[in-house]
């Protein structure tokens, strides 16, 4: 496959790649080749969750942990994500092996907020953390100015508000477990899961009680999918 030229993209991201093997690195698919997005991906994982906690933080002093969690977490989903990709026109530009391509994986939404993510670590590793934090924050300020207000649903504890839910239907309640504990005494993360109705949800946090509210917010979201 010929090299895509980037400088459109570029255009579109709002950054210009000093080292652009970097961004043809982020847009590969490991179906493509051993040098692909996976170790970008991990990376721009990870800056991604710390600024979007910064927005939500400085967007909302006086909201507790567990509610600047649930923005932040509202604020990277990928359906974000996605809609970040395609108005980069990603789906046009990803590198695939013949068998993914043919099979249509380039319009796949979970692709293409991997390759999102890649881009990220790849600018941070491009420019620093100034210029990432930059960058990022201009691609999220329409979705920061769309985070609900103090009082709306997405910032009422997720817990009640599936178990509302639930019982309005005559469904059995939840059951959240507790998977697993990692990282030393003063930097525990509790993996939880969500067993309700005929789905299973998982939640990851600093404190059980806020990995619980993950998870009860996604078996909601997906709940709510499959009732439509």
């Amino acid at each position: 496959m010929r090299t895509p030229n980037l400088k459109p993209l570029m255009g579109k991201l709002g950054y210009t790649f000093k080292n652009e093997a970097l961004l043809l690195q982020a847009l590969t698919h490991r179906s493509f080749g051993p040098d692909n997005y996976e170790r970008l991906e991990f990376l721009g994982d990870g800056l991604l969750n710390g600024l979007a906690a910064l927005l939500v933080y400085q967007k909302y002093p006086k909201l507790d942990e567990g509610e600047l969690t649930r923005l932040r977490v509202h604020l990277v989903r990928g359906q974000t994500l996605a809609e970040l990709a395609h108005t980069f026109e990603l789906q046009m530009l990803v590198r695939l092996g013949l068998g993914e391509a043919r099979s249509g994986a380039a319009s796949l939404n979970s692709i293409l907020s991997d390759v999102v993510e890649a881009i990220i670590g790849a600018i941070y590793l491009d420019s620093g953390w100034a210029e990432c934090e930059q960058v990022v924050f201009t691609w999220l300020h329409p979705w920061v100015d769309a985070l609900p207000k103090k009082g709306d649903e997405l910032l009422k504890d997720p817990k009640s508000t599936l178990q509302e839910w639930v019982q309005a239907r005559q469904k059995s309640l939840p059951v959240y477990s507790l998977i697993g504990v990692t990282g030393p005494g003063h930097q525990q993360m509790f993996k939880v899961s969500c067993h309700v109705a005929t789905i299973q949800t998982e939640g990851v946090a600093s404190s059980r009680r806020i990995a619980e509210q993950i998870a009860a917010e996604a078996a909601l979201e997906q709940l709510k999918r499959e009732s439509k």
